[in-house]
C-alpha cells in the first residue's frame, strides 16, 4: 500500500484549449458541423463573440488544395534527401540541446526543388494526441470499403448517421462545442454518455477541440465498420451494443488494433515509427483492451504528411477531406501560435502527455513532468506567399513547459525557409 501511494501519477493526453478549431469555416452545409455555422455568423459579424479568427485561418472550402498532387508517383524517400545547408541551418536552431529535440522538417515552396532536414527523427516518443490522426486515417479507410465507388455517399454517411456517446466517450476533461441552430447559443461542457453526434461532428471534436471521447467514439465506430461491411449504414444502437457485450474482448481488441495501425503499414510506416496501442478514454476500456503501446516519431508522422499531400492517404479525395479537418481556424497554441505564421494557413495537431512523480518534492505541474514531458507538434503551413512546408517536431524536455520552445522554434523555422 505504502508504495503505491509512493507515486502520484498524471497522465495527460491532450493538445488543444477547448476553443481551438478546424476545417473552413464556411464547410457547413458540406459537413453538417454546427460549429462551423457558429464561426460563420462570427466571421459576418451577425453573431458577437470575443473569438478572434487569425488571416492564415480565413481560407474557404474551396480554397484548400494538396500540394504534392503532381509528385504522386514519387516514393516518401525522393522526398526525404538532406539538403546540406537547409540541415546546417536546422542544426543551429538545436546548438546545445540534448536529444529531447527531434524534428523533421520539409521545405515544399518548390516542389521541383524540395529541401529536407532532420534531426532524431527516428527517436520514439508518446505521440499523445497526434495519435488522433490515426483514428482519422481509420475512419477515412473504413469510409472507402463501404462505399469504394463513391466519395459522395461517404460523405453523405458522416453527414447523416448518428451516433451515441455511450461509455466510451467518458472521462474526459476537454469540453466540446454545442451550437444551437435555434437560438443561437454556443454551450461548451463536457462529452456525457447520452450525447448523440454525427460521425462528422465526433469527427471534429476529436480533432478541434482534441477531445479524448470523441476519439474513442470516431475509433469505436471505425472498428463497428470493420466488423459489420456494408451493414453499418444500416446498423442500431441496440445492434453495435450487443456487438460488444458478446464478442470476446481480444477479438475486438486485436480487430480495433489493426483498424488503427493497418493503413499505417500500407503506407509504408512501420510499426516503430508511428503505432496507435489504447483508446483515449478508460470508458472505451471496458471492451477493448491495450495492445503494443504507442510511438511517434517525427520519421514516421513526416511520412504521413507527404503522402497526404500526394493525395495517396486512403485516396485522393479521402486525402484531401482530412486535409480540410485539420485546418485551423480559430485559437492557435504551441507551434502554431508563432506570430509568424499569422498570415499562414496552418494544418495542425498537438499533442502531450506527462508523468510527475512528486515523492523527492521535486516542482512538477500540468506540461511540466519531471518522469515524462511528451509535448509533440505537427503543420504543414502555407504563407500566401507561396511558402509552404511541412514540420513534425516532438520533445520530451522534463519540468518545462516547452509550448514556449514549440513557439520560438516554428518562428525561426519559418524565417529560415524565408530566408
Amino acid at each position: 500500500m505504502q508504495k503505491s501511494i509512493k507515486y502520484i501519477v498524471l497522465l495527460l493526453i491532450c493538445s488543444a484549449f477547448t476553443t481551438m478549431s478546424y476545417y473552413p469555416i464556411d464547410g457547413y452545409l458540406h459537413t453538417g458541423i454546427k460549429r462551423l455555422k457558429y464561426l460563420e455568423l462570427v466571421k459576418s459579424g451577425e453573431l458577437k463573440s470575443t473569438t478572434v479568427i487569425p488571416p492564415g485561418a480565413q481560407k474557404s472550402y474551396m480554397d484548400i488544395e494538396l500540394n504534392l498532387i503532381s509528385k504522386k508517383e514519387d516514393s516518401t524517400a525522393a522526398f526525404l534527401s538532406v539538403d546540406e545547408q537547409f540541415q546546417k541551418d536546422i542544426n543551429a536552431l538545436f546548438k546545445g540541446l540534448d536529444k529531447s529535440y527531434s524534428i523533421a522538417v520539409l521545405d515544399i515552396s518548390d516542389i521541383d526543388s524540395v529541401r529536407y532536414a532532420k534531426r532524431n527523427e527516428t527517436a520514439g516518443y508518446q505521440p499523445g494526441s497526434v495519435g488522433k490522426l490515426a483514428v482519422m486515417v481509420a475512419l477515412f479507410t473504413q469510409l472507402k470499403k463501404i462505399y469504394p465507388d463513391s466519395f459522395e455517399k461517404r460523405l453523405e454517411l458522416l453527414r447523416s448517421k448518428s451516433v451515441k456517446s455511450g461509455y466510451w466517450g467518458l472521462t474526459d476533461t476537454h469540453t466540446i462545442p454545442i451550437f444551437n441552430l435555434e437560438t443561437n447559443k454556443l454551450l461548451k461542457r463536457q462529452v456525457i454518455a447520452s450525447d448523440v453526434f454525427t460521425l462528422f461532428e465526433w469527427a471534429d471534436h476529436m480533432l478541434s477541440v482534441s477531445n479524448n471521447g470523441a476519439a474513442s467514439i470516431v475509433w469505436r465506430e471505425a472498428l463497428l465498420m470493420a466488423a459489420f461491411g456494408e451493414s453499418y449504414p444500416t446498423l442500431s444502437q441496440e445492434e453495435a451494443d450487443t456487438y460488444f457485450t458478446t464478442t470476446p474482448k481480444k477479438e475486438l481488441t486485436d480487430l480495433a488494433n489493426d483498424v488503427v495501425n493497418l493503413p499505417l503499414r500500407e503506407l509504408g510506416i512501420t510499426t516503430d515509427e508511428w503505432r496507435l496501442g489504447s483508446f483515449f478514454t478508460s470508458g472505451a476500456n471496458r471492451y477493448v483492451g491495450d495492445k503494443g503501446g504507442s510511438i511517434g516519431s517525427p520519421l514516421g508522422l513526416m511520412k504521413f504528411l507527404i503522402q497526404l499531400e500526394q493525395g495517396k492517404v486512403v485516396d485522393q479525395e479521402s486525402s484531401l477531406e482530412m486535409k480540410r479537418l485539420m485546418y485551423m481556424t480559430d485559437r492557435r497554441i504551441r507551434y502554431a501560435q508563432s506570430p509568424a505564421l499569422k498570415p499562414a494557413a496552418v494544418y495542425f495537431k498537438s499533442g502531450s502527455l506527462y508523468k510527475c512523480d512528486r515523492s523527492t518534492g521535486e516542482a512538477c505541474g500540468k506540461y511540466m513532468g519531471n518522469v515524462t514531458n511528451y509535448m509533440n507538434s505537427v503543420a504543414i503551413v502555407e504563407h500566401p506567399d507561396n511558402c509552404k512546408y511541412i514540420v513534425v517536431l516532438m520533445t520530451n524536455v522534463l519540468r518545462k513547459n516547452s509550448a514556449t520552445d514549440h513557439l520560438t522554434l516554428a518562428s525561426s523555422i519559418d524565417k529560415i525557409i524565408k530566408r
